[in-house]
């Protein structure tokens, strides 16, 4: 049974520890509504770039002058897996979620026959998946020094992506990240970006009513490369999000656990100096009367 000292010793440790979660939470709370907003207005040009973009593959994609990034190479047999995580912990299974569903990727391909390389943003995916999948890592984007993203953080990253792509390094590539729902609720997503996916061309008729000068082909070979870095910088924005969001949960969670540990040790330290008391009264008890 633990002495009165060690009880009163833990007891204080998880305050401390109560108060640096507690105010880790408050940090979160205050980065989650500029992450949040960020990743929200960004969602409009996103979806409005994707629908231009839609109509305009629509119509060139087919074309024998398509640029490579909307037709591909015609083969899918190098995959490119972009895994984007945080630069930090404590933000509950928000980096785990992704590294894993990026891990299932991975291992089904190469149950394909297909060959795997990973491209990591952030330090906790690194780590997650250097152990089983470390041999097929080829680069690494570290962001620990970058306070706030903006979208000159995603055009590094696309240049990057273009330069292997250019290279024949890969065939496809995917991005994986965590979609803002809520600060509960963040949704891991994979994203094809190349050879580019975009649907929904013909919702608002954006196709229907533009005749475009120059041809839908150069149209595409300007605004391709801009598309993956705006794709990429949209999954940025949404992880921000995603990872304040988790870590204000995971915080909180940690806070209330803490009181209640917090409870049960004071229960305890109360019921054990009880006990001490208690035996000090029957050995005064005791004493005086074999006097």
């Amino acid at each position: 049974m633990p002495s009165l000292k060690d009880l009163k010793t833990r007891i204080q440790s998880v305050k401390n520890t109560r108060k640096i979660t507690k105010a880790m939470q408050m940090v979160a709370a205050a980065k989650l509504r500029r992450a949040q907003e960020a990743a929200e207005e960004s969602r409009p040009y996103t979806k409005r770039f994707n629908t231009v973009m839609a109509g305009l593959a629509a119509s060139a994609g087919g074309s024998d002058n398509a640029p490579a990034l909307i037709k591909g190479t015609g083969s899918d047999q190098v995959q490119l897996l972009i895994v984007m995580t945080s630069e930090r912990g404590l933000c509950g299974g928000f980096n785990s979620n992704i590294a894993k569903q990026a891990r299932l990727k991975a291992h089904e391909l190469k149950a394909a026959g297909k060959t795997v390389k990973i491209l990591t943003v952030g330090k906790k995916g690194r780590d997650a998946l250097n152990r089983d999948l470390g041999d097929c890592f080829i680069g690494h984007v570290d962001l620990s020094a970058v306070k706030r993203l903006g979208y000159v953080n995603a055009q590094d990253i696309a240049r990057d992506v273009l330069a292997r792509f250019d290279a024949g390094e890969f065939d496809v590539a995917t991005i994986f990240f965590a979609e803002f729902v809520n600060v509960v609720t963040q949704i891991p997503t994979a994203q094809q970006i190349i050879p580019a996916s975009y649907e929904g061309g013909e919702v608002e008729g954006v196709s229907a009513g533009y005749d475009y000068e120059p041809s839908e082909e150069a149209i595409l070979a300007d605004l391709l490369p801009r598309g993956v870095a705006t794709q990429i910088f949209s999954a940025l924005l949404e992880n921000g999000a995603s990872e304040q969001g988790a870590r204000m949960s995971a915080m909180d969670n940690a806070t209330r656990n803490a009181g209640e540990m917090i409870d049960q040790l004071t229960i305890e330290f109360n019921r054990s100096r009880q006990a001490v008391i208690t035996n000090e009264l029957i050995e005064i008890i005791s004493g005086a009367e074999a006097l």
